[in-house]
């Protein structure tokens, strides 16, 4: 276990491929730890110096007391790759991992180089949308939202295989503070204007089936962007790492290569 201690949290990460390799970065969403990206691995090409990590409150990372603020999940990772000496890494972030992103993006030039913005937005929902969630969960605990969830992260024809049964109990498991604590961050959010400032190659990612982050919602904070690209994977929700992880794992290299990090 690799466990980075600064002071106020805890945060649990891993190093994978190339100790030397070009700067690979994953952050997840909402509800998952890092094993969400387990799927891509096996297809991303060698050369690699691939990071995950457990954001506060989720995972075997450290439980601070909420709520958070998006500022704190962004220090956090800000803070993950001072301590690895990361610097112009390529930084995928899904759902409020993308977030992250693009909060770090504006603040650390130094440390992300190109960004991958995969099925997130630059403000997700509304703060009373957000509100109810929290009471229910409150009330519930995350079991209750773990169903209705289900249908917004995964394709119908994936809801009917085992496989979904694995990702709703990674979600039920998650401590309810720390889901709570991002709850409020994502809530609070709204980053259009820092991401309509942003200039750094950037490829959004979204599923059809994404009843989280719809295309339509991926697409626009993408274009905030000059430059940028936007891809659809068809048949898979709001975790197409998950549903199509080949052809996850095949945009980003695509990406990676045609920007020249590998």
């Amino acid at each position: 276990m690799d466990l980075a201690d600064f002071g106020d949290v805890q945060l649990y990460y891993r190093v994978d491929g190339d100790p030397g390799g070009a700067p690979l970065v994953f952050a997840n969403s909402l509800g998952t730890d890092m094993r969400l990206w387990d799927p891509v691995l096996p297809y991303l090409p060698k050369g690699l110096r691939v990071i995950r990590f457990d954001k506060r409150g989720h995972g075997l990372s450290s439980q601070p007391a909420g709520p958070y603020s998006m500022g704190s999940l962004v220090r956090d990772a800000e803070r993950l790759l001072d301590f690895l000496d990361v610097r112009d890494c390529a930084f995928v972030g899904l759902s409020i991992g993308g977030m992250i992103a693009q909060g770090l993006a504006v603040k650390r030039m130094d440390q992300i180089r190109v960004m991958v913005l995969s099925n997130t937005a630059a403000k997700i929902g509304t703060p009373s949308m957000w509100a109810e969630r929290m009471a229910s969960v409150r009330k519930g605990g995350v079991e209750a939202l773990a169903d209705a969830t289900m249908e917004r992260w995964f394709s119908k024809a994936f809801r009917k295989t085992p496989d979904m049964h694995l990702w709703r109990n990674m979600m039920v498991r998650q401590p309810v503070e720390g889901y709570l604590g991002c709850c409020a961050a994502i809530s609070g959010t709204d980053f259009y204007t820092p991401t309509s400032g942003l200039r750094l190659p950037t490829l959004g990612i979204a599923g059809t089936e994404d009843g989280s982050t719809p295309p339509d919602l991926v697409r626009e904070t993408v274009e905030l962007i000059p430059g940028s690209r936007f891809e659809l994977i068809r048949k898979a929700g709001h975790l197409p790492c998950v549903e199509r992880p080949e052809e996850y794992a095949a945009l980003l290299t695509g990406f990676l290569q045609e920007t020249g990090h590998i």
